[in-house]
């Protein structure tokens, strides 16, 4: 990039995220442009009332939307996947009597342990996995998909910016040094919906091979080798095009992009109300 389009990135509030060529997250280019601080002292006011209701919604949203995947890639293959769902369900069903955030996320790591145990018997035997690793991730899907949550965040880190609120005031997550805990947090609903289901379609349709990915010998970790690491953002981007209509209070399509940005427009709101219902998640079909 010239110093000259970063200063019209700058000048117009577009947010620049650096890579490594392996996906390695370096940094961002941001833009003050749009602080407000009235918003972020109400955001770091928010009381434990309003982050647990909050966190009842998206987690149950998230969960329900994992079944969604689960059930659509059972059909695929006729496998049975109700059992299974049933118990994520029942999973989403006590949150409704969970007052408490660090009990929310309890069963949302529950559900989450459930899902990919099955998810991975879902994805093509030559990508087949027993279950979620961060890092390193130690197998091809994890390694889509951890590359897929990265860049889902810096989108969402973006949009929250965007809006004047400060991404490392969470409310479901428990805050860490450097982390964008908010950010972390919108992330659960569209995790299943973005990433998990792109990288099962790159997969199962044969898109990428075992050859497309290789072992770094320093940290074990598997990665992407440099035109398959291009080709799974040019299908991360696609996905982030398409047009659907999984938005409850709007009666119109719109792109996974701008859906991402109405979504951050409702927390505003819903902060700013300290009404946690006024948020309402994404529910896929």
């Amino acid at each position: 990039m010239t110093t000259q389009c970063m200063t019209e990135c700058l000048k117009r509030g577009i947010t620049v995220l650096f890579y490594s060529s392996n996906g390695a997250y370096y940094g961002r280019l941001i833009s003050t442009n749009h602080v407000n601080v009235a918003r972020q002292r109400s955001q770091a006011a928010l009381k434990e009332e309003f982050k647990a209701g909050l966190a009842r919604r998206i987690i149950r949203a998230k969960i329900r939307n994992q079944t969604v995947i689960l059930r659509r890639y059972a059909r695929k293959q006729a496998a049975a996947v109700e059992g299974i769902v049933s118990e994520m369900l029942r999973l989403a069903e006590k949150l409704d009597w969970t007052g408490n955030t660090e009990k929310i996320m309890g069963y949302e790591g529950m559900a989450a342990r459930v899902y990919f145990a099955t998810l991975g018997g879902l994805v093509d035997r030559e990508f087949c996995f027993k279950g979620r690793s961060k890092r390193p991730p130690k197998d091809p899907f994890n390694s889509l998909i951890s590359l897929g949550y990265s860049i889902l965040m810096g989108e969402i880190y973006g949009k929250l910016e965007g809006k004047g609120l400060n991404p490392y005031f969470g409310v479901l997550h428990k805050d860490r040094e450097k982390h964008p805990t908010l950010a972390s947090d919108l992330m659960e609903e569209w995790r299943a919906v973005l990433v998990d289901s792109t990288a099962m379609s790159i997969l199962n349709g044969h898109e990428l091979h075992r050859e497309d990915f290789f072992r770094d010998e320093e940290t074990g970790a598997v990665l992407l080798v440099k035109d398959a690491f291009k080709e799974y953002l040019r299908k991360l981007e696609a996905k982030l095009h398409t047009d659907m209509k999984y938005l409850s209070y709007v009666d119109y399509r719109v792109n996974f992009r701008s859906a991402l940005d109405l979504q951050v427009d409702r927390l505003a709101k819903a902060i700013e109300s300290e009404n946690p219902d006024l948020y309402q998640p994404i529910c896929i079909r």
